[in-house]
């Protein structure tokens, strides 16, 4: 049988190692990066919407802001997912009656 070193084996152990914390290390950024900016778009989307109420109390009818292209962020959401949960279904099913 062949002779082990010990230390040898440890540092190669260790190396083997290191690398798996080092991706799991970046996992754990790039997941608290995502949280952050989420938290970031609640905020802003909070700030959106007392802005637009702010407009409309100043004198800004709904329909003058969204002439100007300022639908209420929800509204404009709501657009948003409707097109994408429609662009998502088969398109020989799209266009049937359910």
């Amino acid at each position: 049988m062949a002779n082990l070193d010990i230390e040898q084996t440890r540092n190669q152990a260790r190396a083997l190692l290191d690398s798996r914390i080092e991706s799991v290390t970046e996992l754990v950024k790039t997941r608290q990066r995502i949280t952050d900016l989420r938290d970031q778009l609640v905020a802003a989307e909070r700030d959106d919407k007392r802005a637009y109420v702010k407009a409309t109390r100043d004198g800004w009818s709904a329909d003058e802001l969204k002439k100007l292209g300022l639908e209420p962020a929800a509204v404009k959401r709501r657009r948003s997912t409707k097109r994408t949960a429609e662009t998502a279904q088969d398109p020989a099913t799209a266009n049937t009656p359910s």
